[in-house]
């Protein structure tokens, strides 16, 4: 069971909700994958209004909503975003973007961590998207963050975890849950992310432009699964020499 801020959630897999041909699709999809927390973006949605796209088809009852700041540039506007998510009935659960580079979407360290401190002072549960730096890591936890959500590689470019070694380094020093976020193009990616470790992954890109994202959606319910258990089943150490399986004494008889 994967714990943030107090709060049980069933499910180590979070979907984003962007991306997806219909919303139709969208919800079968998230349902196909277990998960019981989503993303939606800010910037897209109206929290208030039942009749929207995502929220005429997502169940507030059955799913945990986490707002997300995309497209914030800085703190403050990430700041601006939360506080009318929180005025129009999103809560106090946040996962904060700031990405002032349209063309990377990588996020702004010194804006993030300015926010987040600014927002955990004001009660927000937030749960910030960030390079994966494990310096950056440690000070927002000390802000008060509930979660880190390192990136595996930029968001949308499906390439995996190529941040493989600085996760590992934050995941072996944290002290709140890690959500590999961003890159996960592929069910191997993340089940690569929770043998290392992570507490959870964030996929979006990867399940919305599948040929089928509802089959997708399942591919990554299983891989987390699968990578969760490997990691508290206990890996063999990787060696740099061969070590033979079977013992290599008693076959006198051969000769």
């Amino acid at each position: 069971m994967l714990t943030i801020a107090g709060q049980e959630i069933r499910s180590r897999l979070l979907i984003g909700t962007g991306k997806f041909s219909s919303p139709r699709v969208m919800a079968e999809a998230i349902a196909a994958s277990g998960s019981q927390m989503v993303t939606v973006a800010l910037r897209r949605v109206d929290l208030n209004d039942p009749g929207d796209d995502i929220m005429s088809v997502l169940d507030r009852e059955k799913y945990m909503f986490l707002p997300n700041t995309s497209g914030a540039r800085d703190a403050v506007e990430a700041i601006r975003l939360a506080r009318m998510a929180r005025a129009s009935g999103g809560g106090e659960w946040l996962k904060l973007e700031v990405t002032p580079d349209p063309r990377t979407l990588l996020p702004d360290p010194v804006e993030t961590l300015k926010a987040t401190e600014v927002l955990v002072a004001e009660g927000f549960k937030v749960l910030p998207y960030m390079n994966a730096d494990p310096i950056l890591a440690l000070k927002l936890q000390d802000a008060g963050a509930a979660a880190v959500m390192p990136l595996g590689s930029p968001i949308g470019t499906n390439q995996g975890i190529l941040t493989r070694f600085q996760v590992a380094i934050i995941i072996d020093q944290a002290r709140v849950p890690v959500i590999v976020d961003a890159g996960l193009g592929a069910p191997s990616h993340a089940a690569e992310a929770m043998e290392m470790g992570a507490d959870a992954v964030l996929v979006n890109t990867a399940v919305a432009v599948a040929v089928d994202p509802v089959r997708m959606a399942r591919a990554f319910a299983l891989a987390v699964e699968a990578g969760r258990e490997a990691f508290e089943a206990g890996l063999g150490r990787r060696r740099g020499e061969a070590e033979a399986s079977s013992p290599e004494s008693g076959l006198g008889f051969l000769k």
